[in-house]
């Protein structure tokens, strides 16, 4: 059954209040869901950190909110790579210099569906390298700052954790063998979810204050599969753009806003996004979360390894 909660068009920006003061941090954030959230956020008055790969395209991006919103708009990006674990230590410590308080991390970036298996720099499978290692050292290292003022960890996810094997591959989790784009996608997905509910896990048996919520966009028409998937998944994705059953950036922006801000969420074991067909367009609430993905042996054996895989030990 859909959820009513915050009535039949589901949660919309309109519940925002003024966020000035507030300062949210997005991976991500310079097109697609990601670009449409630092929007939404500064529209309402909030300082906006991007955490983008591209120098050139986050330059661009910051620009295009700066004509919008002013010159003197609080958007700044720093410069880090998901897939490589250097890069994100390194925007870590770039992020807690400059950045006092953090109200919400968004952990939007992701890439999809890349058609031949390819190895990032710390020898990781790039989906699950980008998608969970890169997420997984980055809150582990801004978690005391988005503590202090009892911020958010916003995870988004995706309906594909659905497919594939429905559990992480433990003896072979780069695809030694076997690879496929889709495969490969799932299980890094699904691992993002496991890692954020058993943070949550953690967080409440320490007694710590951070709120955890998971989301995913649904089906939108963002960069992602355009960027990094193979030639035939690109055709398929275009030509479903046309049909209804996907929606636009700004509204698969609407998930992690939510989550990023929405006082009314009283429970954080669950997946946020659409709730009409299929999942994956409609009115925003609180939607399936099928128990493969809180598998709580399964997220204890993935967050010693993801430790042991980054060197990143979490002080929780």
């Amino acid at each position: 059954m859909a959820d009513t909660s915050f009535g039949p068009k589901g949660w919309t920006p309109e519940r925002l209040g003024n966020l000035s003061g507030k300062t949210y941090v997005i991976t991500g954030a310079n097109a697609g869901a990601g670009f449409q959230a630092a929007r939404i956020l500064l529209g309402k008055g909030a300082e906006v950190v991007m955490l983008n790969r591209s120098a050139e395209k986050s330059a661009a991006a910051v620009n295009e909110l700066k004509q919008e919103f002013g010159a003197a708009a609080p958007v700044r990006f720093i410069r880090m790579d998901l897939a490589e674990q250097a890069s994100v230590r390194m925007a870590a410590d770039e992020v807690l210099k400059t950045t006092p308080r953090i109200d919400a991390l968004i952990c939007n970036a992701a890439i999809a569906q890349v058609p031949t298996r390819k190895l990032t720099p710390d020898g990781f499978e790039s989906q699950l390298g980008t998608n969970h290692y890169g997420h997984f050292t980055l809150c582990g290292m801004l978690f005391e700052r988005i503590e202090e003022t009892q911020g958010r960890i916003v995870v988004v996810a995706s309906l594909g954790y659905n497919m594939g094997l429905k559990t992480i591959r433990f003896d072979d989790m780069n695809w030694n063998e076997g690879y496929g784009a889709n495969t490969a996608y799932s299980q890094s997905k699904l691992a993002q979810m496991m890692f954020a509910y058993e943070l949550q896990d953690r967080v409440k048996a320490a007694g710590r204050n951070v709120e955890v919520y998971v989301c995913h966009p649904g089906s939108s028409a963002t960069s992602l599969i355009s960027t990094s998937g193979s030639r035939a998944m690109r055709l398929i994705w275009w030509l479903m753009t046309k049909t209804p059953m996907v929606q636009t950036a700004e509204q698969g922006a609407y998930p992690e806003v939510m989550c990023a801000t929405e006082e009314g969420l009283t429970e954080q074991r669950a997946l946020y996004g659409p709730t009409g067909t299929r999942e994956f367009v409609g009115p925003v609430g609180r939607g399936t979360l099928n128990a493969h993905a809180y598998d709580k042996p399964v997220m204890v054996k993935l967050w010693e390894r993801s430790e042991k895989d980054t060197g990143f030990s979490w002080s929780i």
